[in-house]
């Protein structure tokens, strides 16, 4: 339990300037001065006036002070810019002052390939740790869905593009642009999301409680004519012939194209009824003669 003291970083504060140095001001904070420095002060300040700061920490751990106003504080969240990812630590994030500040390792995927990129946007908020350290802290569902709107009845198969805010073992989170609140179901993903990814998907089922059921795929006949496709391409690339058929094995099938055996099947046997292909011992070729269109 963090024992409540009277000035912490992640607050904003009105300050009287104490004194001034050379390189900044000091402010009269209970029994403590905190520096301001120059280069964080804005508009003219001079010893007596009252300033409005946030406080933070230093590269030196010290308390300090910034008139940069954040987008957030311990009180608040927002939507803030992944600038940098440290693997050991976690990932940085702009919170609007020059300082970033830690989204830690321990808040973030188990598996770091679904860990935010530089310049991903996450949903934050600040929070300190037993030695009122400042981090930045994911935002709790509750938080989340006091940004959402209900969804309208007629949504189903509607295009919506979002942003992922939580990945949990069975799938995702995602807030669209038009404020909806969506899940996306590993199975409805081509390949996995990485949290604070952009994403275009679909809606295919409105709940009672206005959320939405998401699917990053595309309807049937739009997918399985982008596997033929996928799958011409391939086979081009590799002087026309592939050691892949109906035969082969889903593991195999699913590791080398990302998709299921049957979407395979679905668009090979697209690709053998057009006759751009053959299959024979096991191998795929392109064929030489194309048939009738």
């Amino acid at each position: 339990m963090i024992v409540e003291q009277q000035y912490t970083a992640g607050n904003v504060y009105e300050l009287n300037v104490e004194r001034e140095t050379s390189f900044g001001y000091f402010l009269k904070a209970g029994t403590e001065d905190i520096l301001l420095h120059k280069r964080e002060a804005e508009g003219e300040v001079n010893e007596g006036d009252d300033v409005t700061v946030f406080l933070y920490h230093d590269h030196q751990g010290r308390l300090a002070a910034t008139m940069s106003m954040p987008f957030l504080t311990l009180d608040t969240f927002a939507r803030v810019n992944v600038v940098e990812v440290k693997p050991r630590l976690g990932v940085f994030v702009n919170i609007g002052i020059q300082k970033d500040v830690l989204l830690s390792k321990d808040d973030l995927p188990a598996i770091k390939k679904r860990w935010p990129e530089e310049g991903d946007q996450l949903f934050c908020g600040l929070k300190l740790d037993k030695k009122y350290r400042l981090f930045a802290d994911l935002v709790s569902e509750e938080e989340m869905a006091s940004l959402a709107e209900p969804a309208a009845n007629d949504s189903i198969n509607q295009e919506v593009k979002g942003t992922v805010y939580r990945i949990i073992d069975q799938g995702a989170f995602v807030l669209t642009d038009d404020q909806l609140l969506g899940f996306i179901h590993n199975d409805e993903m081509k390949t996995a999301v990485r949290l604070g990814e952009r994403v275009t998907g679909r809606v295919t089922f409105v709940r009672e409680d206005g959320r939405v059921n998401l699917s990053l795929k595309p309807i049937l006949k739009e997918a399985y004519n982008q596997d033929s496709e996928m799958l011409l391409h391939y086979l081009t690339e590799r002087g026309g012939a592939i050691p892949f058929s109906d035969k082969s094995e889903p593991d195999k099938i699913k590791n080398e194209f990302h998709i299921s055996k049957a979407a395979f099947k679905r668009a090979m046997g697209k690709l053998l009824k057009e006759n751009k292909v053959y299959q024979e011992g096991g191998w795929t070729y392109l064929t030489v003669k194309p048939g009738p269109k």
